[in-house]
């Protein structure tokens, strides 16, 4: 009787110790809980922008291992201090919106609702940005867009949506500007234009600004030819540009879409004397790669390039060598973005001192952050959310490097112009 009693004695003793250990345990991941500030990320994982969507994550990923590390780089804030207000560290909630509107939406109230992020980023297309910054809205949280470029996102008078890149508003007129430039100092003879988009809000709102802009400078425009995403067969689009055969072509295409375009354009053997793409798959490095040769002479709209960076963004350049062991490629004028976007949010939270949505989204409207990983250096949020420090340089592709050739300040290079025809290069 009394070794039974002295093992219940033991026993209870066990179970009280393995309840202590359990309920420490739960403390301990409780406080390791709290120390977490969640954020989303929704971009294409999947589909016709994949490639674009996967590059973006990545870049997000980039900018939370920085701001969570402890890394010697005096000019990039917050690379330093290992965390936020005091050892918070960031975790990324990754989501995939398939190019799909309605799921963005959808994985928006996800995010928010079940996930408990604190902010989303997203979303590389402007038809899913709109939806899923729309759920932000409404929930009064805040939602960050990096590379999403329709003009008409910042147009809403939204309170908690801010963008970081410029918009197709801006590029368009940066577009006119270098073929006024050309006309005039290189006797250039651009006199019609053509356009080739996609026929989401990206596209359509891309079109719209550039005739708009053309208009500007009496640039006719003799042919509007919209596409459907992830097209398998763009025949019928180019021979329409074959036919009108504008001296300018302005471009909206993504990911595949804008691989199967140059394709295409090869194929019925004709390309017109310039062709300046918006925000595209232009400016992924990889899609550069898998396009070759055929992607040269091809122009965009950039905020960053690896050859950019050298001479004018050096302190983006150790956050470059992060993503690449990421992606294997350098960052991209897209992708890049969305790390801007996490670097000023992180940036907010610290200068607020508190995890508090209505002291941060202050905070973001009214301050300006410095930006290593930005052309101009800096972000500052106008009242409807866009970044009027964003700006772009035009470049085109020769031998598989992203030249600048305008603005004349930020040149490295002279254009090749006319765009040599494909069997004479």
């Amino acid at each position: 009787m009394k070794t039974t009693g002295f093992r219940q004695r033991v026993f209870f003793v066990l179970c009280l110790t393995a309840l202590f250990l359990s309920l420490l345990g739960c403390v301990v991941s409780s406080a390791a809980d709290d120390k977490v500030i969640k954020i989303g990320a929704i971009f294409p994982l999947t589909g016709p922008a994949a490639v674009s969507g996967q590059n973006c994550l990545a870049a997000v990923q980039t900018a939370a291992d920085i701001i969570n590390g402890k890394y010697e780089w005096p000019d990039f804030p917050l690379a330093a201090k290992e965390g936020l207000l005091d050892g918070y560290k960031i975790e990324i909630v990754a989501a995939d919106h398939q190019g799909k509107p309605d799921i963005a939406k959808s994985e928006a109230e996800r995010l928010y609702n079940q996930e408990k992020v604190f902010a989303v980023i997203g979303s590389y297309n402007s038809s899913s940005s709109k939806p899923a910054s729309a759920v932000a809205e409404r929930l009064k949280k805040i939602f960050l867009c990096g590379a999403s470029s329709s003009a008409e996102l910042t147009e809403r008078g939204f309170n908690y949506f801010f963008r970081t890149a410029a918009t197709d508003g801006i590029e368009s007129k940066e577009f006119i500007d270098y073929i006024d430039y050309l006309n005039k100092s290189k006797d250039a003879g651009i006199k019609t234009l053509g356009l080739l988009y996609e026929n989401s809000e990206f596209g359509k709102h891309a079109a719209e600004e550039g005739k708009k802009a053309a208009a500007a400078i009496g640039l006719q425009v003799v042919s509007d030819v919209p596409f459907t995403v992830g097209a398998t067969n763009m025949n019928s689009e180019v021979q329409t540009l074959k036919s009108a055969n504008p001296d300018a072509v302005f471009g909206a295409a993504l990911g595949s879409d804008y691989s199967l375009m140059v394709r295409t354009m090869k194929q019925s053997g004709w390309v017109p004397k310039i062709f300046i793409n918006y925000c595209t798959g232009y400016q992924n490095p990889s899609i550069n790669k898998e396009l070759g040769a055929d992607g040269n002479f091809f122009m965009g709209g950039m905020g960053y390039s690896p050859e950019i960076a050298e001479v004018y963004m050096k302190a983006a350049l150790p956050a470059q060598e992060i993503y690449r062991e990421k992606t294997g490629f350098p960052l991209d004028s897209d992708s890049i973005q969305e790390a801007v976007c996490l670097h000023v949010l992180a940036q907010a939270i610290e200068k607020a001192g508190v995890l508090d949505t209505e002291k941060v989204a202050e905070l973001l409207r009214a301050e300006t952050f410095p930006s290593p990983l930005s052309l101009s250096g800096q972000v500052a949020f106008d009242p409807g959310g866009q970044n009027n420090k964003a700006f772009t340089v035009i470049t085109q592709i020769v031998d598989g490097k992203y030249r600048t050739v305008f603005p004349e300040n930020y040149a490295d290079s002279q254009i090749t112009y006319p765009f040599p025809a494909w069997d004479k290069r």
